[in-house]
């Protein structure tokens, strides 16, 4: 009788631990949101991201994506993150604006000529420095991803000049550099969510829009938008985060596999934006919009007309981040 006991209470000691260890290795969920659909640069890159954290993490962390801003609009998921009621998401700087102010630097009208000088500055010490700001907020941010050179769309007219853009009603995000600076170039700013835009443009409660080439494809903008003026005015930032709550509670060693799988899909986003940018024009163009490009000169006068709106950025931000943005930008334009 003692034998048998014994014999049970060892069998459900193995099973006590057994039990133990299952719940040891039950994998670590992480709600990652971003804003646009499972087939964008945006879905793809986050794919890399999953996975890559899968692998590091021998299965430990798992990433659930949830795309097309099923889990609310950018603002919506910070202050998700903010409030630890989410732990990731990736969306644009821009919209951060609100809650951490440096961060409208990265909205400064033609900042940059190129992607090879935005990676320069953005992965230099003024982007760590922008990023370590929205700590205190409560936020924490890995890597910056690539959305792209912002370009106009619009049913109204093709952009050829400043005086075109007279009275367009242009949907741009909630930030008041975006607002500030399409009402001083002559549009009728509105600001809406992303995910209120296809219906905006298709119900014509707005004209037009700005994104960049793959956002304007991947969206299907070319079913509700007949032009699009091939503008550069913005290069527009995406920012992976991490709620500060749920990041506070990670070992160092789940930080780091967050960490490099998010350098990871930063190299393999910016990459296949890049690729997919010039087919995505291409695509636009066989998709029936009228495309032209704004010239040099006119490109000039709007930004001669925006002098206002960077003096206001430069004041916003701080005159010290503004200088040292314009020399890191400057030295990586000299870095040819």
């Amino acid at each position: 009788m003692q034998r048998r006991s014994l014999t049970c209470a060892i069998a459900l000691a193995l099973l006590a631990a057994g039990a133990v260890q299952a719940q040891d290795i039950k994998p670590r969920l992480i709600r990652f949101g971003y804003g646009l659909n499972e087939q964008s640069n945006q879905g793809r890159a986050t794919k890399v991201f999953a996975d890559e954290v899968d692998k590091l993490s021998g299965g430990k962390m798992k990433i659930r994506a949830f795309g097309a801003a099923s889990l609310g609009s950018d603002v919506q998921m910070q202050q998700a993150l903010i409030g630890g009621a989410q732990e990731m998401m990736v969306g644009s700087t821009a919209t951060l604006v609100g809650i951490t102010k440096e961060m409208a630097i990265w909205d400064t009208p033609f900042l940059f000529d190129n992607a090879q000088q935005a990676d320069a500055v953005l992965d230099g010490p003024v982007g760590e420095k922008v990023k370590a700001k929205l700590e205190e907020k409560g936020l924490v941010g890995l890597v910056y991803w690539e959305n792209g050179f912002r370009n106009l769309t619009n049913n109204k007219r093709a952009v050829a000049k400043l005086e075109d853009l007279d009275g367009i009603k242009l949907r741009v995000m909630q930030n008041n550099v975006f607002l500030d600076s399409f009402k001083t170039l002559g549009a009728n700013a509105i600001p809406l969510p992303f995910s209120e835009l296809f219906s905006a443009l298709e119900t014509k409660a707005v004209d037009g829009q700005e994104n960049p080439f793959n956002t304007i494809l991947s969206s299907k903008f070319y079913e509700v938008q007949k032009y699009l003026t091939v503008t550069n005015h913005v290069y527009s930032p995406w920012i992976v985060l991490v709620s500060k709550k749920y990041w506070d509670g990670l070992s160092a060693a789940e930080k780091k596999v967050l960490m490099d799988a998010a350098r990871k899909s930063r190299d393999f986003e910016r990459r296949d934006t890049r690729e997919e940018a010039a087919k995505a024009l291409a695509d636009l163009k066989a998709k029936g919009m009228q495309i032209n490009e704004l010239s040099p000169a006119e490109a000039g006068r709007m930004r001669d007309k925006l002098t206002r709106v960077n003096a206001s950025i430069a004041s916003n931000v701080g005159m010290d981040l503004w200088n040292e943005t314009q020399a890191a930008v400057a030295k990586a334009r000299a870095a040819k």
